[in-house]
């Protein structure tokens, strides 16, 4: 399952996700990943969620993003669920037709490995490709 959490920038996506990631791992069995494009948020995460700063590796391309997110997921089988703060810049998504995209390829890897992805979008619902406005859990 894809959920996102959409608004422009400065409405508060990320303390929202946070709190939310925050309150997700004590009800999961599994591990918890919160995924962002820098460590400033490393001290507000509950100290079992895994922090992946993206700062750290040099992915150019949503694609690359994929792969990466992938073999993220290849080396844990224990992960239940992966918070991306930031979504449009860690991934490297620059208009509607990439994030379309990365939404079907994020749905597919859920169906495959039953992995849940919350997603902070800096855009408002309206602006949103069609494939990502029923997966809309708050907007901002």
């Amino acid at each position: 399952m894809v959920e996102i959490i959409s608004g422009e920038k400065g409405k508060g996506k990320t303390k929202y996700l946070l709190d939310k990631v925050n309150t997700d791992i004590k009800n999961v069995d599994g591990s918890v990943v919160y995924i962002d494009k820098n460590k400033k948020h490393m001290y507000e995460l509950d100290s079992k969620i895994r922090l992946i700063n993206m700062g750290d590796y040099p992915i150019e391309s949503s694609g690359e993003f994929l792969g990466f997110l992938s073999g993220v997921l290849s080396q844990n089988s224990d992960i239940q669920e992966v918070f991306l703060d930031s979504f449009l810049t860690v991934s490297n998504i620059n208009d509607n037709e990439g994030l379309s995209d990365a939404i079907d390829k994020l749905d597919e890897i859920c169906n495959m490995f039953s992995v849940k992805f919350v997603l902070s979008v800096s855009k408002n619902e309206k602006d949103l490709p069609e494939n990502a406005k029923g997966k809309i859990i708050v907007s901002l």
